[in-house]
Formats: C-alpha cells, sequence, structure tokens
C-alpha cells in the first residue's frame, strides 16, 4: 500500500496513470505486484503519463492493441515517483519500485475505437 500521504483524505487526488498489455495486467492481478512492462525493466523504472499525456503514449507505444488495461495509481506524495524529462522535455512520472496490486486505484478496458484508443471519461 502506498504510505499513508499518499492516501490522505485531505489531499487532492493527483492520478497518474500506466497502460498494460492484457498478459502485464493479469501478471499484477495473480501475484499482486510487478516489476512493469518490459520497457520498464530494461530502463530500471515503471513509466507512468498523466491524463494529459496517456493518449500520446497510447498512439506511440500501443497503436492498434487491443485488450489493453488503463490503471490509475495516485502520485501526490509518493516519494518513489519521479519527475523526469521525456519525450520533448516534458515531465512524467516515474516508479522507483514495484507497482503492487493495492497501489491501483482503478482498472479499465482501454479499447481501441477508430484511429486511437478510447479512454474514460474520467480523464477528461
Amino acid at each position: 500500500m502506498l504510505d499513508e500521504a499518499c492516501n490522505a483524505r485531505h489531499m487532492k487526488p493527483m492520478l497518474i496513470y500506466k497502460i498494460f498489455r492484457a498478459d502485464e495486467w493479469r501478471t499484477l492481478e495473480a501475484e499482486g505486484k510487478t516489476q512493469g512492462a518490459p520497457i520498464d525493466l530494461a530502463d530500471g523504472y515503471i513509466h507512468f503519463s498523466t491524463a494529459a499525456q496517456a493518449a500520446e503514449t497510447a498512439a506511440k507505444y500501443f497503436a492498434g492493441v487491443e485488450g489493453l488495461m488503463l490503471l490509475a495509481v495516485e502520485a501526490k506524495g509518493c516519494d518513489e515517483i519521479k519527475w523526469e524529462p521525456s519525450r520533448g522535455g516534458a515531465l512524467f512520472p516515474h516508479l522507483y519500485r514495484p507497482l503492487r496490486l493495492s497501489d491501483v486505484i482503478w482498472a479499465k478496458p482501454l479499447p481501441v475505437e477508430g484511429a486511437g484508443h478510447s479512454f474514460p471519461p474520467e480523464m477528461q
């Protein structure tokens, strides 16, 4: 479970998002934690996106991929999340520890619709 500061009711939540393929999501559900997708393992941290970055991440790394899951995780107050420059110098959240199932606020399917993925209304 994230430290208590992350779940404090008085703090405005700041959700960050992880896109997983179906098998990666099943592993997290079955084992209760994960080191992430192959790119996460190669880079040494788990890649996340903000709501504003998620559609571009999906288009760049998951174009046309069916069966994806979108996970929301609370970022505020968590020391293991570092904001680091990536695409175009934008700051992206990176998690420097395993992602635990208990970290996930919600998980929803991320279906392909037309030329891209259809994100849930909570993100808009």
